[in-house]
């Protein structure tokens, strides 16, 4: 990071390497859809721009990530409509290969497509929370750099979100 920051190049290639995966689940998981690429490669961009303003008090991957998290939100901004939305890494894994079942496998798919399409309902702020600290498996402090806010309001957005979550799957009736 270091070296990146003195205008290595070749430091950047390394944190680009092994970032732009956990980036780009970030903003399909917060809703870019078919358009995270775009989203993660602006924000590789703007990350590289912006590497002097880096303080590195909560790590790079978080760092990052709240940039992705603010392009996804940018990009939610510039779209006129919000249907279709998609969450599709979290549904994408079709059965494993090493599964089993294939029944158990059907069924694990159905129940992750359920999640989702629960997840979808719920406003941005709870999406994010939830996407952050169980899809893309960040601990509260990284959550609170991803998202801009602070430790206790992750906390309390995390509570709130998974009771409306569960909520809206017991009246679905999973």
């Amino acid at each position: 990071m270091t070296r990146a920051r003195d205008g290595d190049l070749g430091a950047y290639e390394v944190l680009v390497a092994r970032y732009t995966a956990p980036a780009h689940r970030a903003a399909v998981l917060l809703g870019a859809g078919d358009d995270a690429d775009d989203v993660v490669q602006e924000a590789l961009v703007k990350a590289f721009r912006q590497l002097s303003r880096y303080r590195g008090e909560s790590g790079f991957r978080p760092w990052l990530l709240a940039i992705v998290a603010n392009e996804t939100r940018n990009l939610h901004r510039s779209r006129k409509r919000r249907d279709g939305l998609a969450l599709r890494a979290a549904v994408a894994e079709g059965p494993r290969a090493d599964a089993p079942d294939p029944a158990d496998s059907a069924m694990a798919h159905e129940r992750r497509e359920h999640l989702v399409e629960h997840l979808r309902k719920l406003g941005d702020r709870d999406r994010e929370v939830l996407v952050c600290r169980f899809l893309l498996d960040l601990s509260e402090q990284e959550t609170a750099a991803a998202l801009g806010v602070p430790k206790g309001t992750v906390k309390s957005r995390t509570n709130r979100a998974l009771a409306r979550l569960r909520e809206g799957l017991e009246v679905a009736g999973a």
